[in-house]
Formats: C-alpha cells, structure tokens, sequence
C-alpha cells in the first residue's frame, strides 16, 4: 500500500485537491491524508470560498473534474439506491462523461492492433467522426464489406492503465476510511469500492458487453415484440466492439415519438414485458435500461442497446424475489421480514424489534394504496434501504433488479400514466409460480433434500466420533456464556472470600480463646522451646490472616 501510495503521489494529491476544493476537505483531515500528501492548509481552510450547493452537487462536480474513472463509479453508484441517500442519488443520476473524442488515427491504430487489418481493410466506409464519445470509448458509423451498417466501439488508448491507477487509488483511501471513520466502518466502504470497481474492470473488456447481447438476444428470438442488435465476432475483440447499427428513436425523444404516430401505450408495455421475460423467466437481464439505452422501431417494436451492465438471478433468487413480491401485495410485515431475511446476510446482533417496526412503518406507507397504483420498484427498494439500515447484506443482482425496476417505472410514467406495471408482471408471476410447483421442479427439490438429510444421517457417526475424540483429547473447549454470568460468578467469588476470611477469623478467635483459658487454668504460661504459646499461636494466626487478606485484595473481589 505504501509503495502505492509513492507510485502514484501525484494522482492522489490531484484527487485530494479536487475533493478539498469542492468542499470534502474536511473528511481528508479527518482521514490524515493532508500531512500524509504535504498538501497545502489552504485548501482546506478557505471553506468561505466554496459556492453553497448540496453535497450532492459539489460530488458530482468532484467526480466529474476527477476523469472518466470517478465518472463511471459515480453512475455505478447510481444504480445503488439501497445503500445512498435519494438526495445523492438524483445527483449521480446527471453524471455526464464529458470527455473530447480522442484522435481518428489512435481509433485506427486500436483496430489495427486488436482486429490485424486497418479499418479500410475491414470496412467497406469507416467515418472519420464518431458518433458519440464515451470515458471509456467511442462509437463510430460503419459499413461492412457486405453493406451491413454497423457501429464499431473503440475503446480509448491507455484508459485500461488510467483506470486500473484510480482504482488503486480509490481502494486505498477506503481502507483508510475504514480504519479512520466510524461511518465508513458502517457503511464497510472498502466493500463497496470493490463491488463497484469489479463492476467497472467488467465494462473494460468489450467481449463480456458482447456475449451479455447475445445472450439477452437469444430470449427474444421468438418475440417480433423486441430486438436485439446482432454482434459480429468476427470484427470484436476486448477493445473493439462491432455490433448492429439501430435506425430507430431513443424512449427519451417522447415528442418525435408522438410526431411520427408511434402508440406510446404498446410500446410501454412492450417494454415492461420485455424486462419482466428477462427477469422472471430467463433469470438474466438488462441492468442499466434507462430512456438513452432503449430505441423504438416501426411498429412500437423495442430494442435494447448497451449491454455492459446486467443482472444474473438463479432459481432461488428468482424464488426470493417472488416471495418478495407476494408478500408486499398481501402487505404481510412478517412475510416481507422472511423475504429479506432469506435474500441478505444477516449480522447476528440484528434487532428484530426493530427491524419489524420499521417494516410495519413501510407497510403503513403502501396501505390504503391501491395495488394496481403501487411503484413495485420504488416499495421494493424502500425495502431493501431498511434492510441496509439493518446491516443485512442484500446481493448485489437482487438490489440491480431493484433498481432496474426504479428506471422502469420512471420511463412507462412517461409514456403512459395509466399502465399498472403489477398487472403487467402478472402472467409472468404466474408462470414463475407454475414452474415453482411443476412437479419435476417440486421432485428435484425433494431430490435434492433427499440427498442433503441422507449424507447428514451417513456422515453423522462419523463426525460424532470425531468430535469425542476431541472432546477426550483436550483439542475442544466448551464456553457457556450468558448476560449475567460474569456479575453472578463475581458475586460468588466474592461471598466465598467473605466466607473464607470468617472461617479464619473464626479460627483464630478459638485458638486464642483455648490458649488463654489453658493457661490461667495451669496458673503459667504454655512453653514451646522456653516461648510462650500464646505468642506462637497469635503470629501464626495473624501471619494466615495477612496472607489471606493479601490474596484476596489481589483478586480484587473482597
């Protein structure tokens, strides 16, 4: 970490500036970094100076100043309303990658060395300005050999290095939150940075953006409804993506849409059904389906572009939500608790008290609502940010779903007020609860049960053996540790010393008592070698109490 922190001292004093200047200075104060990168009090001190805007504004300009790296994790973040608050969210939502097209040449170079042919070789036209430009590429308009329009993603030179930099930078100043900042500990910042830098190491290699098309594809091969833009291995590589040019109009040009005729009503519910198809059947979906993703074809046909981010749910997540979901429609607060609890980790200090009570709270949110009105995405990430609250670990796909849901919502109000999304997902609950009880599902499931209670019961002498041998080795301990135990034991320890000192004082009281009635009786005193015994017995005795007084203010539970 050290020899990190030396490699790249001058990105870390460019990222620590920026955030200072846009008033974050004093959490780097905070985090010990202003002594660390010998970076001058003024920036830190000079607070008057700063313009008075929300937080969320002065981070967005922060990660916006600071490059493509800190632009992408900012709109990464966006997609996690489960763990940011709303007010933060909406900000990183407008992040733009605000980036100049890089030059045509270093395009072609790119090509060149990843495809082995110049694009002139490969292209029938290749434009020279590329349509749009991205932090961490561009696209440009091309025509294959064989007339097919085409668009080629480039990737920028060196971005994967820039990249891999920040992120080095970026973990290491969550590490040092972690140890620095309660609310960073909380929050486990480490474990967040790392989520979303996987997410952006994924979206640096073309080929995954690539095969996640493909494979979203495949499950509309028999649905007229929606289009998937076909990708041409053969002119793709990790930086070089060549996937189908789309001739339609993007969902956020709504006016166009109405111009031209479009019925804005079916292709809203189109889709709806689209992404329910992906999540509730194919259990593999598109995680980023905002307005600029999603394009419109004659005859209200829908197309998703940009793959890049996607959401993979098994059966037992597909399971989890559907629980999920069933229980918010019958607004069951301990069936909601069930769900969430069997999604996310759940910390062992969990209070379940008041876990319920902020769960009846949502509950009494979505009450007399009714349910052809409620925003399933918004009441579904309501609950998973209670969940947070609770430090219950939601996985990650399942929160993308959550949030993808959110954007859904967000784009059918605007193409049609009056579409319930509920009773759009319906036949898709449907068939999700028919697969659920299929009896070759059920009997697999019972199968596998079978199986797991079977190799309990077979391995169980076995292990019970085991565990006695260590047990009569001394290689196990038992501790039994209860709330009151240690002020019990105390209070034991101490009346047993009380008892103790008593039985002595005792002792002592009746030895002297004899030694004295001895000798009045004998009318001399009691000699052992020419001493008396009352002196013998009296320094014994008080020679035992001392030790026993001793010992006991040394446990210091008199």
């Amino acid at each position: 970490m050290i020899g990190r922190r030396i490699r790249h001292l001058n990105r870390y004093r460019e990222v620590a500036s920026v955030l200072a200047r846009h008033g974050f200075g004093l959490i780097l104060e905070e985090m010990g970094l202003t002594n660390l990168l010998s970076l001058p009090k003024r920036i830190f001190t000079r607070q008057e100076e700063i313009d008075p805007q929300s937080m969320g504004e002065r981070l967005r300009f922060a990660l916006e100043e600071l490059g493509p790296t800190y632009v992408k994790l900012g709109q990464i973040a966006s997609t996690r309303p489960d763990i940011l608050p709303d007010f933060l969210i909406r900000e990183l939502e407008k992040l733009q990658d605000q980036v100049a097209p890089f030059p045509h040449d270093e395009a072609s170079q790119i090509i060149e060395q990843e495809l082995g042919k110049t694009p002139l070789e490969i292209f029938q036209r290749f434009d020279e300005s590329p349509l749009a430009a991205a932090s961490i590429g561009q696209v440009y308009l091309a025509v294959l050999k064989t007339g097919e329009e085409v668009a080629v993603k480039v990737q920028r030179p060196q971005i994967g290095q820039v990249i891999q930099t920040d992120l080095e930078i970026l973990m290491d100043l969550a590490s040092i939150a972690e140890r620095r900042l309660e609310w960073a500990r909380y929050y486990r910042l480490r474990e967040m940075a790392e989520e979303f830098a996987r997410s952006l190491r994924a979206e640096l290699d073309y080929s995954i953006e690539g095969r996640n098309a493909e494979k979203i594809g495949k499950q509309f091969e028999d649905t007229p409804e929606v289009y998937i833009p076909k990708i041409y291995w053969n002119y793709s590589s990790k930086k070089v993506l060549t996937l189908e040019f789309i001739r339609g109009i993007k969902l956020s040009q709504i006016d166009e849409l109405k111009a031209l005729g479009y019925d804005l009503k079916t292709t809203a519910e189109n889709l709806v059904k689209a992404l329910f198809k992906q999540i509730l059947i194919n259990g593999f979906f598109h995680a980023d389906p905002h307005p600029g993703n999603i394009f419109v074809l004659p005859g209200q046909v829908v197309s998703l572009i940009d793959f890049g981010m996607v959401g993979r749910l098994n059966s037992e997540m597909k399971y989890q939500f559907s629980s999920l979901v069933i229980a918010m429609m019958r607004k069951k607060t301990r069936d909601m608790i069930e769900a969430v609890l069997d999604m996310g980790i759940v910390p062992p200090e969990i209070d379940m008290k008041h876990l319920y009570r902020d769960v009846d709270a949502l509950r009494d949110k979505y009450f007399d609502v009714a349910l052809s009105q409620v925003h399933l995405g918004e009441a579904v990430n309501d609950l998973f940010t209670v969940a947070f609250r609770h430090q219950i670990t939601i996985p990650t796909d399942l929160v993308m779903l959550g949030k993808s849901l959110l954007s859904l919502e967000g784009i059918v109000e605007q193409l049609d007020t009056e579409i319930s999304i509920i009773d759009l997902a319906e036949p898709y609950g449907k068939e999700l609860l028919k697969e659920r009880l299929h009896p070759k599902v059920m009997a697999e499931k019972a199968w596998d049960n079978f199986r797991d209670y079977a190799d309990l019961v077979v391995e169980f002498p076995q292990q019970l053996k085991e565990f006695l041998r260590g047990v009569q080795g001394g290689k196990i301990r038992f501790e039994i540790v209860t709330k009151e135990m240690d002020s019990f034991l105390r209070k034991i320890d101490r009346v047993s010393n009380q008892l103790s000192f008593s039985i002595i004082l005792l002792s002592f009281s009746i030895i002297m008592t004899g030694l004295i009635i001895a000798s009045a009786l004998g009318r001399q005193p009691i000699l052992f070698w020419h001493i008396p015994a009352i002196d013998i017995g009296f320094v014994f005795a008080f020679l035992m109490f001392g030790l026993l007084m001793v010992s006991i203010f040394r446990s210091g539970r008199f």
